[in-house]
C-alpha cells in the first residue's frame, strides 16, 4: 500500500470547487488548474484529474454519500473520487479519525441498495428522455441501467492506424514491444484498443505518424463516407482534424479534401498532425458560418461530405461527464436548429450521384432521427441509404439498421449517430 500524501487530497478538493461551478468545460478547467500549479507532477496530474472525473461521473453517488460526515462538502466529495480510482487503504494514514471512520462505513455500501435515480448518476430530464427512447426501441429497463453504468465507466484509448504509414499488425508489434498491452478494435479494420493509459507520445511511431488517437466510433463514420481516391471531399465540421486525417489516408492522399471550421484555434490543432500524417491533399479553411460565401462557391461540386454536427455531446459522457450536468433541454432544443442549418447547407455542396453522411456524439433523437427526417422531408432530391449496407460493402460487420447508432454500453465506444444520404437528382 502506497500512502497518498494529504495535499493530493487538498488540490483535488480545490480542483473540484472549481468544476462543481460547472463555468466550462470539465478538461478546459483542469488545464487551467494545472497550470496554475506549476510544481504538480504527471503522476500528481493524473491522480488529481481522475478522482475529480470520478465526482464528476457519479456526483448523484456521491453527493449522496457526502450528506454524512463531518469534514467540508467537497472535501468529502474528493475523498469519494480517490476512494474509488486510488483506495481506501491508501487514502486512510492521510486522514482524520472521523473520516477514517466514515470511509469505512460508506465503503460497505452496497452501490445496489441506492435508489435507481442515484445509481444511474443523470439529471431527471436525460434519465427521462432515454428511458423515452429505450422504450420506444422495445428495449427493458435494465437496458436503461446498463447504459447508465456504462457512461459512468472511463472510456478505452482507441488508436487509428495511419495506412499510408503502417499497418494494424506493424502498430500492435511495436505496441507490445514497447510493454503496452493492446488489441484490434471489434469493428474498425484499423483500430487498436490500448489497455490502461499509457505515455503514447514518447513513442517514435506516434511522433512518425504511424497512428493517431480515436476512438472506434469516429473512425466508423469516416466508413460511411468512404471516399475514394481523386474525389472532392468536404469535412464540413472538421475541428481538430481526426476525421480528416481519416478520409485523407481512405483517399491515399489524392483528390481535394476540405476541412472547415469556424475556429481557427481548432483548425490550429490540425497542422501539427497534418504534418506527420503524410498527407497533401488537406486544405483548411476558416469559415465564418455554415453560410459563409466560401461554400456557395462549392455548391454542387462536392462528391462527399461529412458533418459531424456540433452537439451536446451526451455520447461522450465517459470521456466528459460534466456535459451531462452542463447540457439542459433548453440547450439541445436550441443545438438541433443549428444542426438543421447547418445540414441544409452543407448539402448544397453536394453535386448528384454524390453522398452526404451526418453525424453527431449525440444519444439524443432530438440531435439525430429527428432532424434527419425533417431535412428529408424538405429535400425530396435526397435518399437514405442504410449504414449497415454501407458498412457491409467494406467488409465491416456491424448492423444497427438504416442509421448507425452505437451506444456504449452495446459497442464498446462513444455514442454515435450518422445517416448517409445520397443526392438523387
Amino acid at each position: 500500500m502506497k500512502k497518498l500524501a494529504p495535499w493530493l487530497i487538498e488540490q483535488s478538493e480545490a480542483l473540484l470547487n472549481e468544476l462543481l461551478k460547472f463555468t466550462g468545460p470539465a478538461d478546459a478547467v483542469t488545464r487551467r488548474f494545472f497550470r496554475s500549479q506549476p510544481k504538480l507532477g504527471h503522476a500528481e496530474r493524473g491522480i488529481i484529474a481522475e478522482a475529480v472525473f470520478a465526482v464528476l461521473r457519479r456526483k448523484l453517488e456521491c453527493a449522496h454519500l457526502a450528506e454524512s460526515g463531518s469534514s467540508r462538502p467537497n472535501r468529502r466529495l474528493a475523498l469519494l473520487g480517490l476512494m474509488q480510482t486510488v483506495g481506501r487503504q491508501s487514502l486512510l494514514p492521510s486522514v482524520s479519525a472521523a473520516e477514517v471512520e466514515w470511509l469505512e462505513r460508506v465503503s460497505k455500501i452496497d452501490p445496489a441498495s441506492l435508489p435507481a435515480r442515484i445509481r444511474m448518476n443523470l439529471p431527471d430530464w436525460l434519465a427521462t428522455a432515454l428511458s423515452q427512447q429505450i422504450s420506444g426501441k422495445n428495449l427493458s429497463v435494465d437496458e436503461g441501467e446498463s447504459l447508465a453504468a456504462a457512461l459512468n465507466h472511463p472510456a478505452p484509448l482507441d488508436l487509428r492506424v495511419n495506412s499510408l504509414k503502417a499497418n494494424r499488425a506493424d502498430v500492435l508489434a511495436l505496441l507490445a514491444e514497447a510493454g503496452i498491452e493492446a488489441q484490434p478494435t471489434p469493428f474498425a479494420p484499423l483500430g487498436v484498443r490500448v489497455t490502461g493509459k499509457p505515455a503514447l507520445n514518447r513513442l517514435s511511431a506516434f511522433e512518425q505518424g504511424h497512428f493517431e488517437v480515436q476512438d472506434e466510433g469516429s473512425q466508423l463514420l469516416c466508413y460511411l463516407v468512404a471516399p475514394k481516391r481523386g474525389e472532392m471531399v468536404v469535412d464540413f465540421c472538421a475541428g481538430a482534424g481526426g476525421k480528416t486525417l481519416a478520409l485523407g489516408a481512405q483517399m491515399r492522399s489524392s483528390g481535394r479534401l476540405y476541412a472547415f471550421d469556424v475556429a481557427d484555434r481548432r483548425l490550429a490543432k490540425l497542422k501539427p498532425r497534418l504534418a506527420k500524417s503524410g498527407l497533401s491533399n488537406v486544405h483548411p479553411v476558416r469559415i465564418d458560418s455554415e453560410h459563409d460565401a466560401k461554400i456557395k462557391r462549392l455548391a454542387g461540386k462536392i462528391d462527399r461530405v461529412l458533418i459531424d454536427a456540433p452537439c451536446s455531446g451526451l455520447g461522450t459522457l465517459r470521456r466528459n461527464p460534466d456535459l451531462k450536468w452542463r447540457q439542459t433541454p433548453a440547450s439541445v432544443a436550441e443545438l438541433a436548429v443549428k444542426q438543421a442549418s447547418i445540414l441544409a447547407s452543407a448539402a448544397r455542396l453536394v453535386k448528384p450521384g454524390g453522398r452526404l453522411v451526418y453525424a453527431t456524439c449525440s444519444l439524443l433523437a432530438a440531435e439525430n432521427e429527428a432532424v434527419v427526417e425533417a431535412f428529408m422531408a424538405a429535400h425530396p432530391e435526397f435518399q437514405l441509404v442504410p449504414a449497415h449496407k454501407v458498412l457491409a460493402e467494406q467488409q465491416i460487420d456491424l448492423d444497427t439498421g438504416d442509421y448507425l447508432s452505437l451506444w456504449p454500453h452495446q459497442h464498446m465506444t462513444d455514442g454515435f449517430f450518422a445517416a448517409v444520404l445520397e443526392r438523387c437528382v
